[in-house]
């Protein structure tokens, strides 16, 4: 009986995930703006996003879902645009996801206006969404905002906001930021660093 019993609960728990699924669909066609993300997301994600139909099925859900307002579905489609290269339209939808604290979409437009992706090269603009994306703890946001100040690009050039940045990008965890920020600080201390310091080390 137990052994039974056993058998019968995988087939259960089948069962009530395909009734569910059926119940969010039903929901879904009624408007439902949460229950079309909740079915359109696992279709967008993982090993499905790697098969056209359904992630043109899940992806569906999706658009009705942000249409219907919610928001978390217009994130979805913002980053599934980038991921196509369709930059015009991401840019939308991304720079709404990065209004509301998205850190990846700060990242993804600052790279749209910073390469020229479907719009005029703007620095400025790149600058401004790396460095929303870099108060989200974004390393690499941080990193290129520093660079942008080390080379003068959409600002003038400034070595104290550029270790700034770099002193950031550290702090979110990334090794880059941290190595270039330990070389700029050395220099100002006085502290020989890099090649040359090696180099001179062999004639001590």
């Amino acid at each position: 009986m137990i052994r039974i019993i056993l058998t019968l609960i995988p087939l259960l728990v089948v069962s009530l995930s395909a009734s569910n699924k059926e119940l969010l669909k039903q929901k879904c066609a009624n408007s439902d703006a949460q229950a079309c993300y909740e079915v359109g997301l696992p279709l967008t994600q993982g090993e499905n996003a790697k098969v056209q139909d359904i992630l043109d099925e899940g992806m569906s859900y999706m658009r009705k879902a942000c249409h219907s307002g919610e928001e978390r579905a217009c994130d979805v489609m913002g980053a599934q645009y980038y991921k196509n290269k369709n930059y015009t339209i991401a840019r939308k939808f991304l720079t709404k996801s990065c209004n509301r604290g998205i850190k990846s979409a700060c990242e993804s437009v600052g790279v749209i206006y910073r390469d020229a992706h479907d719009v005029r090269q703007d620095d400025v603009k790149a600058r401004e969404f790396f460095t929303k994306a870099c108060k989200l703890k974004s390393g690499d946001a941080c990193y290129n905002v520093a660079i942008m100040y080390r080379g003068g690009f959409g600002t003038d050039k400034n070595r104290t906001i550029e270790k700034e940045f770099y002193k950031k990008g550290c702090d979110a965890g990334l090794k880059a930021g941290c190595d270039r920020f330990t070389e700029l600080d050395n220099e100002d201390r006085g502290i020989e660093t890099g090649i040359l310091s090696k180099i001179k080390g062999w004639f001590k």
